[in-house]
């Protein structure tokens, strides 16, 4: 038997957990994070000082440090994460948006947020929200919902059952993401005698779940019966690194292969087989496949809303095979032929099971090959001394990346421009979460990807309304001397939920950064703010282009850098030469179905126009 605390307990045992998967090994929890006050500050941040098996790093925002864990945890195929320790209040419920992305995501992190204390020596103490009626509720109850597992630790023998059940969830690919241990403040610093085992090392295999048999023919049958399939390549195909086991099918079957936001670098860019992204930021020619599909077949896609363009953009006709590592997902669109199994080994299956079907011929050439010129249109510089569009900025980036540059991108209108334009090298290349979109992923999450992959480049995209949520990892990256690539676009307010609000006849209000004007509206001049200063007073060194030719200057001179580097650059409108191509299939906003504002009388009769092609499927 072994006497520590709670908390000494609990980092001792993370710090002894492995996982494993075709024989490779990693830590489990490879680090924490924390912010600490008087909910862990004597308990799990005393127990971090005495465990030298777990490094820490330094977090500035609750929210931040989770998605930093989550960056760590996509970049290092899930077979590796961070935990999360914080405070009690304000400190737990901070963690509740990144909790949510990481749950949406099926991306593995380890929540420690402080409790109120079990033995309630005084009610209320310091940020307990008490609930008539209810005194085992605190705020910790809002994590539930967005966690797939969630414990409270009342006594400290619960500690074990309730760590080996984590670990289950964070290693299990089918059921991984946000895990929650919550630790009242009293129970982390009270002491017990544990099992040695308890501590002892201890590797969770990852599953390589195979198809059932019956379950892999019929979707082989299918494929070899299909006059016009079409490919869906969603997260699920990196996750379970099975990207040339999908590039060895579609070259045996001759399938084109469309992706998802998270799916977007299955295939680099230039095979013959990859068409680009799929839904409303997809491509044209993603699209029109999709269009004309009778075979459907999606490795390792949730099918969210803009995938799907709102259940308008496959035919009604269309079949469903879906091949994914969850029952719940295999099945999605009604699919007649659910595939449940590890996107790798279901992909080596399906191939194998095709026996001698001839591959079908590459029939979408000519479309991919315009589809490119329209992305090299709207990267084109006829002017070096002009200010960039938001296009020309990835653009000029194109030119400067080779495969081992990462992009980070999640909200705002880059998501789209970026699905559509961007020319992926590598399997990890784009690193977009549009799972959760969430403002102010971006830099915490470079962070968390420059751990996991230290010595590449690495990108986070922002616009200036997600800068503006949640700067803060700024003084993070400075202080691990990371040499965080930050590249800022100046447009003076939500540039995507400004052109939607124009679509939808809400006239672009509260959209923009404006001054008000006299009669009170946001409509007078752009507000005077300089958030390349606010940069360099959180510790950036800070490039202020002002043309494509600076830009280009700029970029380079980030690229080599090895501190934390900001490219501020203040982008012009995009116009019908430089804009990127617009909406490729519909996204359904509803409008109001009754107003006295033209625009929003126009915009119902447009939606009205698209809802009736949208299909339930059974």
């Amino acid at each position: 038997m072994r006497r520590l605390t709670v908390a000494q307990a609990l980092v001792r045992f993370l710090a002894a957990q492995y996982t494993e998967r075709d024989g490779e090994r990693h830590r489990l929890i490879a680090a924490t994070w924390g912010i600490f006050g008087h909910g862990n500050v004597a308990g799990v941040g005393q127990a971090l000082i005495e465990e030298d098996g777990m490094p820490f790093h330094q977090g500035r925002n609750e929210q931040a440090m989770v998605h930093a864990a989550v960056g760590y945890a996509r970049q290092r195929n899930r077979l590796s994460a961070h935990a999360v320790t914080t405070s009690i209040g304000p400190g737990a419920t901070n963690l509740v948006t990144g909790a949510a992305l990481a749950t949406v995501n099926h991306l593995p992190v380890l929540l420690l947020p402080g409790d109120t204390f079990a033995t309630r020596p005084a009610d209320p103490v310091l940020q307990q929200l008490q609930v008539p009626g209810a005194g085992d509720v605190s705020v910790n109850d809002c994590l539930r919902p967005v966690s797939r597992s969630f414990d409270r630790i009342v006594r400290p023998e619960a500690l074990v059952p309730a760590a080996l059940e984590a670990m289950r969830v964070l290693s299990d690919p089918a059921a991984t993401g946000a895990v929650t241990l919550a630790l009242p403040q009293d129970v982390q610093a009270e002491a017990y005698d544990w099992p040695e085992e308890f501590f002892a090392e201890r590797t969770w295999r990852i599953r390589r779940t195979r198809p059932d048999r019956a379950e892999l023919d019929a979707a082989a049958r299918a494929v070899r019966e299909a006059a016009r399939p079409l490919v869906v390549a969603g997260g699920g195909v990196r996750h379970s690194a099975a990207e040339d086991a999908l590039r060895a099918f579609a070259e045996r079957a001759g399938l084109p292969v469309a992706t998802t936001q998270a799916g977007k670098g299955a295939l680099p860019h230039d095979h013959p087989c990859e068409v680009g992204g799929l839904g409303h930021t997809g491509t044209a020619t993603a699209n029109d496949l999709a269009r004309a599909a009778d075979l459907v077949i999606g490795v390792g896609t949730r099918y969210t809303d803009f995938t799907t363009a709102s259940g308008t953009l496959f035919a009604p006709d269309a079949r469903f095979l879906n091949l994914n590592v969850t029952g719940f997902d295999a099945h999605k669109q009604a699919a007649p032929l659910p595939l449940v199994a590890d996107a790798r080994e279901g992909l080596a299956a399906l191939t194998g099971a095709l026996g001698d079907a001839p591959a079908r011929p590459v029939t979408w050439a000519a479309a991919k090959a315009a589809w490119e010129a329209r992305v090299t249109a709207a990267h084109a510089v006829p002017d070096e001394a002009a200010r960039p569009t938001q296009a020309q900025v990835l653009g000029v980036l194109d030119t400067l990346c080779d495969t081992t540059d990462i992009l980070i991108n999640a909200a705002g209108s880059l998501p789209g421009d970026l699905h559509k334009l961007w020319r992926t090298r590598s399997r990890d290349q784009y690193h977009v979460e549009y799972g959760y979109s969430c403002m102010g992923y971006e830099i915490p999450a470079a962070i968390g990807v420059l751990l996991a992959a230290p010595g590449r480049p690495v990108w986070a995209l922002v616009g200036d309304g997600t800068y503006l949520m949640n700067p803060t990892e700024i003084v993070t990256a400075v202080q691990e001397r990371l040499p965080l690539k930050l590249v800022l676009l100046q447009n003076h307010g939500y540039a995507s939920i400004g052109g939607l609000s124009e679509a939808v006849g809400a006239e672009r209000y509260g959209t923009d950064y404006r001054l008000r004007a006299e009669d009170g509206s946001f409509t007078g001049p752009p507000l005077p703010v300089d958030l390349g200063a606010n940069a360099a007073s959180l510790g950036m060194r800070v490039l202020r282009p002002r043309t494509i030719g600076d830009l280009r200057e700029a970029l380079a001179d980030a690229r080599a850098a090895t501190d934390p580097t900001c490219v501020y650059i203040e982008t012009e409108t995009a116009d019908s030469v430089s804009g990127p191509p617009p909406a490729q299939a519909w996204w359904d906003v509803p409008v109001a179905e009754i107003s006295t504002r033209p625009s929003a009388v126009k915009a119902r009769e447009e939606y009205d126009r698209h809802v009736t092609a949208r299909r339930r499927r059974l």
